[in-house]
């Protein structure tokens, strides 16, 4: 690296609220960033790669807005095979005022890994502090396009996506959107597992650059993995590019109308900027759960863990020894949630113990067993 960290903390800090503007009310904007383009071609599969596959299925889902959704005024970060920088990508989601951020990939593992040719499943990302190794892996491929762009250490601020350092930094940071975002990602995900037929690998947390720098909920779809020649196949063909363009605009529909969101807005309100990120408060500390404790307004904190389209049964294998746990349905899919306190504290004492288990885990706010934003 060759800039200082602490100047690049100060960077992502002080930059963020200048990203922000004044936003007309009339359109539902959608930016729909088909990921890579031009001298990039993204992960290779064998008979096509990952820039080709995100731009057909970004155009097939920008025509179902045109056609289906009136109000919507969808804008492409490319419409072509060209090379788009990632700060460019967030740049014109920023300036184009954007309601929603889609960035559409294909994902891949290491050519040297057993299971390249068997692994697949959709999974949707929302910005996130989690640093797990599978999800950073993920965000350090995409990342890496940046190292095609000429000096990026200047336009990144010293920025390495291939050092773990570097990622520390986001650990100061706290997405507003947060919450609208993880909603947008539920629908979308839920789409694809039930539309167009993916492997559910759930709704996960991790530092995209794109996500990091939009100031609008914003997701990264990984649609499926392309080294998985019966995947690429799939999304590759006119049949399995419909699908995977019409699960996500069915998400989208349905993030819309408020269906994954109880006692939300439907759509995200227009804001001005947001104020400087403070810190997350949690610590290692364990913290045995407490349970039906309510605050006077009747708000239980929870820690949500678990999406899936069927019940399980008591005491599953798949809750990994947690114990008690609890669930709720909320848009056809049902959310497991272990722990009850009273504060955003006391769940944030909790969340580690979680994450050893499910990296992806994050607390929530919920009145009479509904969860609330």
């Amino acid at each position: 690296m060759t800039k200082s960290p602490l100047r690049f903390i100060l960077f992502l800090i002080m930059s963020l609220p200048a990203l922000c503007g004044v936003m007309a009310a009339d359109d539902f904007v959608v930016v729909l960033d088909p990921g890579h383009g031009g001298r990039d071609a993204g992960a290779l599969g064998q008979r096509t790669n990952e820039k080709t596959i995100n731009l057909l299925v970004a155009q097939k889902l920008a025509k179902l807005f045109d056609k289906k959704m009136p109000d919507a005024k969808v804008i492409l970060t490319r419409d072509g095979d060209r090379f788009v920088t990632l700060q460019g990508r967030a740049d014109m989601a920023n300036r184009k005022h954007a309601d929603i951020f889609i960035s559409i990939h294909a994902n891949s593992v290491d050519a040297k890994s057993p299971a390249r040719t068997k692994v697949n499943g959709a999974a949707v990302y929302t910005l996130g502090l989690d640093r797990s190794n599978t999800n950073l892996s993920v965000a350090m491929r995409e990342n890496e396009v940046m190292k095609l762009e000429d000096d990026y250490t200047t336009v990144y601020e010293g920025f390495d996506p291939s050092s773990t350092e570097s990622y520390i930094a986001f650990e100061m940071m706290q997405h507003k959107n947060m919450d609208q975002s993880i909603s947008l990602a539920e629908a979308v995900q839920n789409q694809l597992v039930r539309h167009a037929g993916r492997k559910n690998n759930g709704v996960r947390q991790a530092p995209f650059w794109v996500l990091v720098r939009t100031t609008m909920p914003a997701i990264l779809v990984e649609l499926d993995f392309i080294c998985n020649p019966a995947m690429e196949k799939f999304m590759a063909s006119p049949a399995g590019s419909d699908k995977l363009a019409q699960a996500i605009y069915n998400g989208v529909e349905i993030y819309r109308k408020g269906g994954l969101k109880t006692g939300a807005p439907a759509v995200a309100p227009r804001r001005k900027a947001p104020a400087n990120p403070e810190p997350e408060t949690a610590s290692e500390e364990k913290t045995t759960p407490k349970q039906d404790k309510q605050s006077d307004k009747g708000i239980v904190y929870k820690i949500q863990f678990m999406t899936s389209p069927k019940a399980l049964p008591k005491g599953s294998a798949g809750f990994k020894g947690l114990s008690p746990v609890d669930s709720y349905k909320d848009g056809g899919m049902i959310k497991y949630t272990y722990g009850s306190y009273s504060s955003m504290a006391e769940a944030n004492k909790a969340l580690p113990k979680v994450k050893k288990k499910f990296s992806d885990a994050f607390v929530i706010k919920t009145r009479d067993g509904k969860r609330i934003k």
